[in-house]
């Protein structure tokens, strides 16, 4: 009996499966949250601004338009509110291990203004009190506001210190579903990832201005004076060819012709004229080599920063113990859905996919839902146009009213004047 040729590749891919298997499992999830039946239980509201009658409230809805009406989230309503809500979670430490914060939202309102990010808090935290003041581990997500601020928020806590980062980082501003992924690895390295694509890279070292930086500048450093920074030079061993100089600069045409009708006595001695000499090679200049001493360009060095200290654990946060979304918005509406705190980046990516999977399905509702609203803004239009005519007309009529009016009353005081004049004859 033949043997197949295929066992080997069979043999591969169950081994590739198999240590697959291996590394889910050792992959802890530590908070996941699809906002499905019981969340309610999980979640808490924050009564932070309700006595002063400026506090949002969640609905748990699928929003305008989604791909699978079935998948809800906590949506803010009512405008021009502040939105604080909470849920405790397994303490989780990132000390050796990695961190991967996910979430999606939905701006599916025009929100002129305001948050959508998300909060990691530690510490004890009295949830129906949480709000912008509750201190707070990691701040992470977009803010928007206006035309000019769609900022991405990555903010890290350090000894009680908040520091954004450094670079500017953009959100989307469409109002489809975008998912935000801040991932913190043991080394200090970071990554941020939009829909599962990095956005951004780097280290907590450098993009943060947490610690001194490693390196400075050495400002009172001198280039030393035997520094050769002279990429090319003049070739010594290039000649000047005999006779260059005699050459010159421009020579009679030689297509010339005496004019036919020239005259020597009166107009004297006929010269060609003079044109550029393509011999000429304008003044003479040895040849560029290479500078076999070059050194490069000379930089001020980079010195060890004597204000430096190293922390190795300045990539560990506090343990975490609290989820919380904490946000103003003038304009409400934003979905919060897929919340995730794990340790494995590879299931979070999963999880995008597995949401995006219906992605075509969302953008063909919401350009459904765009059609009926510019067809219902037209309609609003066009009824405007049509009641602000009606109103034009009606002027019209009234001004046509009132004009007849005084011409009336102009004819009846004009005839019985002429009356009171005839009288007056008689």
């Amino acid at each position: 009996m033949a043997k197949s040729k295929h066992k080997p590749l069979l043999v591969i891919s169950f081994l590739v499966l198999f240590f697959s298997l291996i590394c889910s499992s050792f992959a802890e999830i530590i908070f996941e949250e699809r906002f499905e039946d019981g969340w309610q239980s999980r979640w808490v509201r924050s009564d932070w601004k309700r006595s002063e009658g400026k506090a949002g409230s969640f609905k748990h809805a699928a929003g305008k338009w989604n791909g699978d009406p079935d998948d809800k989230g906590i949506q803010t309503t009512t405008d021009a509110r502040h939105f604080a809500i909470s849920a405790k979670i397994p303490e989780y430490s990132n000390r050796n291990r990695t961190l991967v914060l996910q979430y999606s939202i939905r701006l599916e309102q025009d929100i002129e203004c305001g948050g959508g990010y998300i909060k990691l808090l530690s510490g004890y935290v009295n949830q129906k009190k949480f709000g912008g003041d509750t201190p707070y581990s990691v701040m992470f997500g977009p803010d928007i506001c206006g035309t000019q601020t769609k900022k991405l928020h990555v903010i890290v806590s350090y000894q009680g210190q908040n520091y954004p980062i450094k670079k500017d980082l953009q959100c989307e501003t469409d109002k489809l579903t975008h998912f935000y992924t801040f991932i913190l690895r043991p080394d200090a390295s970071y990554s941020v990832l939009i829909d599962g694509r990095e956005r951004d890279s780097g280290s907590m070292y450098t993009d943060w201005d947490i610690l001194p930086p490693r390196k400075i500048k050495a400002v009172n450093a001198k280039k030393p004076a035997d520094w050769d920074d002279r990429e090319y030079i003049d070739d010594p061993n290039d000649v000047k060819p005999e006779g260059y100089d005699s050459i010159s600069r421009e020579i009679p045409d030689p297509k010339a012709k005496e004019p036919h009708d020239w005259d020597e006595e009166e107009d004297g001695l006929w010269r060609a004229p003079k044109v550029p000499n393509p011999a000429y090679k304008g003044p003479w200049k040895r040849k560029k080599i290479k500078n076999p001493n070059y050194k490069g360009k000379w930089k001020i060095p980079w010195i060890d920063n004597p204000e430096f200290e190293d922390d190795p654990d300045l990539y560990v946060l506090k343990p975490i113990k609290y989820v919380g979304i904490e946000v103003w918005q003038v304009k409400a509406g934003s979905v919060y859905d897929n919340i995730l705190i794990c340790d494995d980046p590879d299931y979070a990516k999963k999880v995008v996919e597995e949401v995006f999977a219906n992605r075509e399905a969302e953008k063909e509702a919401f350009e459904e839902a765009e059609k009926v609203r510019k067809a219902k803004e037209e309609e609003e239009a066009q009824r405007a146009r049509e009641e602000g005519e009606r109103r034009r007309r009606e002027r019209g009529h009234d001004r046509r009213d009132r004009g007849d009016r005084y011409r009336d009353r102009y004819k009846k005081r004009r005839h019985d004047y002429m009356d009171d004049d005839y009288h007056d004859e008689l």
